[in-house]
């Protein structure tokens, strides 16, 4: 069926809904990037083209749709289904708890477990939030987490790194979004090399950790983010060595490093078996983040 003849005969927004499901089925799409499933990403698609209510589709779905709104819906379906793109690339926008973060393909879509422990400022493994007056994100990306940790952490000044230029402006913009330009400064740093006597109360870090063979079977919805912010080395662990190595210089007397390595827990074990790791399980998953006290990394 052309397009053209898609736009007359799909007129609700139940129409849409249900030739994007089919669609999305028909693809064999990959969902990763923020919905699992095609129902709940059609949903999500539509009603952000539409600009309804993020979680109000029920009392929409029999509303008869103008041409130009059939016609932008067909776009943002099609791109997702022929171009593979990631719907928060389509959106620009991407969600992390209540907290909404602009994003686009300078930036991998923000996903980390990390959110749901800072929903609790890391209690009770961070024994006294309200002491914490540095705070580093490393690898910040679009700068999501570094956010997260300034709502957590209301009395630190937090330094967000990275490497790439692209993913400082994009965060750059979403810092400002959040009026926290003041509080958060922005690094242009491979790790820790440009922060020399810089000591911080918690380093996080979400750090590429993909393994040279997964990057190779990756979907090609991942293969539009950056391979720069995916890819860890053969084993997934070369950030994490280097953070490791360096990691103690720059935390305080009581410091506390938080790293997430995804499914390489025993991979870090055997690298580092005289490290005396504690794994922090949250709420979707277990064993993905690795805490350690600056005595610890003495060891």
């Amino acid at each position: 069926m052309r397009m053209s003849e898609l736009t007359e005969v799909l007129v609700t927004v139940r129409d849409w809904l249900r030739y994007a499901v089919s669609r999305f089925g028909e693809a064999q799409l990959f969902f990763g990037h923020g919905c699992d499933n095609p129902l709940d990403e059609a949903a999500w698609l539509i009603l952000h083209t539409l600009h309804l209510p993020r979680d109000q589709l029920d009392p929409f779905l029999d509303a008869r749709l103008t041409v130009a709104e059939r016609c932008a819906l067909l776009n943002v379906i099609e791109q997702r289904t022929t171009q593979r793109l990631p719907a928060a690339y389509l959106t620009q926008e991407a969600w992390l708890g209540d907290y909404r973060f602009y994003v686009d393909s300078r930036v991998i879509v923000p996903r980390s477990y990390f959110a749901q422990l800072l929903d609790n400022a890391l209690a009770p493994w961070l024994s006294a939030p309200e002491q914490v007056e540095n705070a580093l994100d490393l690898c910040t990306g679009s700068g999501c987490l570094a956010i997260l940790m300034a709502h957590a952490f209301p009395d630190a000044s937090i330094d967000a790194v990275d490497l790439s230029a692209d993913a400082l402006a994009v965060a750059a913009r979403n810092v400002a979004d959040y009026g926290l330009g003041e509080r958060i400064r922005l690094v242009a740093s491979d790790l820790f090399a440009q922060l020399a006597g810089q000591r911080y109360g918690l380093i996080i870090c979400n750090p590429p950790y993909v393994t040279g063979p997964a990057m190779r079977q990756l979907p090609p919805e991942y293969r539009h983010e950056p391979g720069l912010a995916l890819a860890g080395g053969e084993d997934g662990l070369a950030l994490v060595r280097r953070i490791l190595a360096a990691a103690r210089d720059h935390l305080e007397a009581r410091g506390l490093l938080a790293v997430e390595i995804g499914h390489n827990r025993d991979s870090v074990e055997q690298a580092f078996p005289q490290l005396p790791f504690t794994w922090i399980d949250t709420p979707s998953d277990e064993g993905k983040i690795f805490i350690l006290t600056r005595e610890q990394l003495q060891s």
